[in-house]
């Protein structure tokens, strides 16, 4: 007995609806023809699968049944159908690369870009903007193949990456803040400030830009929440907060009514490239080389994980 993904859907639908009309109306087909295909699986199974009646339909004791089993094997074809994009995707040599801002940084991008082409002229590479929840850019749901990311990162041994800048942190802050006056500013003169945050879902990022493991376990304030490079801004000049920022990434925010100043007694910030682990996809390596050869160049050591 060959019972067809479609029909699956269609039932799975209608037994979610309990109304033929408005599951027709989901499934974009008339509503004869729905019950037309139910019918047909009904009379495959050998058994009748809803009640029907002028208000709508009920599940029969098999078409119960039958519902959990039906929206696995579709969650299963989902699944299915998925990995086989992601292999025409290889097979048409296309490398996804993810990022929540333009790594600029002196021309990086280009760099990697160039040396990557020569390695692999035939492929393609497509950019992928992502907003901050996601620290790793993609990599943790699949949907970037390397991604341009911040370190550290939350499950660490899932990801493989090579440092492409380590940066000095400075502290952003309205023009008119007290603090803005001095040339440098001591992170302990900071501690009592509002901080903008990441969103809760950047985990140990949002951790590490909120600088916890240098507050001597004093917890941060939290002015407003930011997921993006214009929420940080507009929440700078609206007086929200102060935020610690890469030196790379200064002249996004030092705009108008913005100014940013050297901090004492914090680390240097990590910029990376990272991949899966357990991708050892050719396009993948090759991507990772020219990064390594674009900050170290070609006399540089194998990828090593920092």
């Amino acid at each position: 007995m060959d019972v067809h993904g479609r029909d699956l859907r269609y039932f799975v639908t209608v037994a979610e609806e309990l109304h033929f009309t408005r599951a027709a109306e989901l499934l974009y087909v008339s509503q004869p023809a729905l019950s037309k295909q139910i019918r047909a699986l009904e009379r495959q199974l050998g058994v009748p699968l809803f009640d029907r009646d002028r208000h709508g339909a009920r599940l029969t004791p098999a078409g119960a049944a039958l519902l959990p089993h039906a929206r696995r094997v579709l969650a299963e074809w989902d699944a299915a159908s998925e990995a086989v994009e992601s292999a025409k995707r290889r097979q048409r040599a296309t490398l996804v690369v993810g990022m929540s801002h333009s790594p600029a940084r002196g021309g990086l991008r280009p760099a990697i870009r160039s040396r990557f082409t020569e390695a692999c002229p035939a492929a393609e590479v497509r950019m992928r903007q992502v907003r901050w929840e996601d620290p790793t850019a993609g990599l943790a749901d699949g949907s970037s193949d390397v991604a341009f990311v911040w370190l550290p990162l939350a499950d660490a041994e899932r990801y493989r990456w090579v440092v492409l800048a380590t940066e000095a942190r400075q502290v952003a802050l309205p023009e008119d803040h007290p603090l803005a006056a001095r040339e440098r500013i001591a992170f302990a003169d900071l501690l009592d400030e509002p901080f903008l945050a990441l969103p809760p879902e950047a985990a140990e990022l949002r951790d590490y830009w909120l600088a916890l493991d240098e507050r001597g376990g004093r917890p941060a304030k939290i002015g407003a929440e930011i997921a993006s490079v214009d929420e940080t801004y507009e929440a700078l000049v609206d007086g929200r907060g102060v935020c610690l920022v890469a030196s790379g990434n200064v002249p996004l925010v030092a705009r108008g009514g913005v100014v940013t100043r050297p901090v004492d007694g914090v680390t240097p910030s990590r910029f990376a490239l990272a991949w899966r682990a357990d991708d050892t996809g050719p396009l993948v390596r090759a991507y990772a080389e020219a990064a390594r050869l674009a900050v170290a160049g070609p006399e540089a050591a194998s990828v090593a994980r920092a």
